[in-house]
């Protein structure tokens, strides 16, 4: 357990502090009062209420439209279904840079609606609302489907047979049930949308700021640390608070109920109330999910191949290197991160599976999903600060951004190979400690080959998220090595047509990168009940 603390302390607890430090504290004195002083800004005001509004805005947005996909995709067989269920985890796995400028492309300047209906919503709140349903579709799909999916229909049945009509009996029956894995849903999605910044900083403009793109401009462009340490600090809470509500939610989850095969409770539609909810739910998916892919797909292809082959040569002002190098320093990064979040995550999972962990080493637990809601712009500038001077002096150092990737990895990893391990019969590892087998020799002839899977979608997931961190990165990548999201955002910002076709075509080599690492995933899935 010893090194995956270190690597957090140092990694993520230490540039965090350094950040707050710098802001807060003046000729070593800490000046509190800030805090108010910062609550007191009608304009900080105005962010943290839009930063609350729009995400259980999100939220709920995301569930109207999603719980009826969970239940076609839980309750409903067809042809085509497992296919269509990756189609919806796509944009899951996606940077959100990339959904943002999916979104851009459909409904920004020069836009599909634009040009059809002269109808643009760049810059206004329902961009930012679509793209988070988008994004956030499969988190409901896959959580609350999964479940749904292995209840015992039965129960319903019998309900219906006594009297209820088909309403009160999911109203009494089915709905509390699944209370507890709708609840965690909506958690996630609030998480991750009251942490939203790609998406906002895309489609918002200048008119819509969350915690964390207000954090980024107060650091960047108006070196306000002061401001930026009190931000951090008020969102560090936030999702603490949400991280605590969302561990209740998952204990409520694994009471007892009456679970079956997930593969024997799917049926063909029946009637025409089934057949009507199957085809609004493709319709929905077709809208929301494949549209703005393949607006994005044809955007970059609207000049012929001439926005893929500009990507070769350098312009002399976004880049110091051709855009295209972009790709390959994305998969180096990408590659280093996996290998890091796997080692780290890994020692983690087999620590918090030993039954003599104390409570603190369980506690550690629930701080390794801190790295996905604590403000990613505060840690990529933490590592600026804290990580510039012997014996940390990495602030030129290339492996300054595989390490600020790897600490989103981990918690992917952690949450997926911990259940396996925790299925290991521990008299497995006692019996080949009693044959002599050192713990290195009992972990590689007893778990390896039990996890090994479980390790590989581990590593999948940590490649996928590592490829489209973007927060952090912002701050670190030398311009000389560009990742793929800092990239896109580059030449998103700034202006011509070139540009912006060169931000579409990088963006649709990072969609079709991410696409066949989720195709692998799911071949490599073991639980097939559609639960992450």
């Amino acid at each position: 357990m010893a090194g995956p603390v270190a690597f957090f302390a140092v990694f993520f607890a230490y540039p965090v502090v350094a950040i707050v430090e710098r802001g807060l504290e003046v000729d070593g004195v800490w000046q509190f009062g800030r805090i108010w002083d910062v609550l007191a800004q009608s304009d900080v005001r105005h962010v943290l209420w839009f930063t609350t509004w729009q995400a259980l805005a999100s939220t709920a947005l995301t569930l109207l439209i999603a719980l009826p996909g969970a239940y076609v995709f839980a309750r409903l067989d067809f042809p085509g279904k497992q296919l269509l269920r990756a189609v919806v985890t796509v944009p899951f796995v996606l940077p959100t840079v990339v959904v943002g400028t999916a979104f851009l492309a459909l409904v920004g300047r020069g836009g599909l609606l634009d040009e059809l209906w002269g109808v643009r919503l760049d810059t206004t709140v329902w961009a930012i609302l679509l793209a988070h349903v988008f994004f956030n579709y499969a988190v409901v799909v896959r959580t609350v489907g999964g479940l749904w999916a292995q209840l015992d229909p039965r129960q319903e049945e019998a309900a219906r047979m006594l009297g209820a009509s088909p309403l009160r009996a999911w109203r009494r029956v089915t709905l509390p049930a699944l209370g507890p894995a709708v609840a965690a849903a909506a958690l996630m999605v609030f998480l991750f949308t009251f942490t939203s910044f790609g998406v906002v900083q895309i489609l918002g403009g200048p008119t819509f700021s969350t915690l964390e793109v207000e954090i980024y401009r107060q650091t960047s462009q108006l070196f306000d640390l002061s401001t930026a340490a009190v931000l951090t600090l008020i969102q560090f809470a936030a999702v603490c608070a949400i991280l605590a509500v969302h561990a209740w939610t998952v204990r409520r989850r694994e009471t007892a109920l009456r679970l079956v095969d997930a593969s024997r409770t799917a049926r063909r539609p029946r009637g025409t109330g089934q057949w009507a909810l199957l085809a609004g739910v493709l319709v929905t998916i077709a809208l929301l999910v494949v549209l703005p892919l393949a607006v994005l797909v044809q955007r970059s292809f609207g000049g012929g191949l001439g926005y893929y082959r500009a990507l070769t040569r350098e312009d002399g002002g976004t880049f110091l290197v051709p855009p295209i190098e972009a790709v390959g320093n994305s998969l180096q990064y990408a590659l280093a991160a996996t290998a890091v979040a796997v080692v780290v995550g890994g020692l983690a999972a087999a620590a918090l599976t030993r039954r003599d962990a104390g409570r603190l080493v369980r506690g550690f637990d629930a701080l390794l999903m801190l790295p996905l809601g604590v403000s990613a712009v505060t840690v990529g500038f933490g590592f600026l600060i804290a990580l510039d001077e012997p014996p940390l002096d990495l602030r030129s150092s290339w492996i300054l951004v595989p390490l600020a990737q790897a600490l989103v990895g981990v918690p992917f990893v952690v949450r997926t190979m911990l259940p396996v391990l925790r299925a290991v019969d521990v008299r497995l590892r006692e019996a080949a400690a009693v044959l002599g087998a050192s713990p290195w020799r009992v972990w590689r002839e007893v778990d390896l080959p039990m996890v090994r899977r479980a390790l590989l979608i581990a590593a999948g997931f940590a490649f996928a998220v590592s490829l489209g961190e973007f927060g952090a990165t912002v701050f670190i990548a030398r311009p000389d090595n560009p990742t793929l999201p800092v990239a896109v955002a580059r030449l998103l910002g700034r202006p011509g047509d070139m540009n912006y076709g060169q931000a579409m075509a990088l963006s649709t080599i990072l969609m079709v990168v991410c696409a066949v690492a989720l195709v692998v995933l799911e071949r490599l899935r073991t639980d097939r009940s559609g639960e992450f």
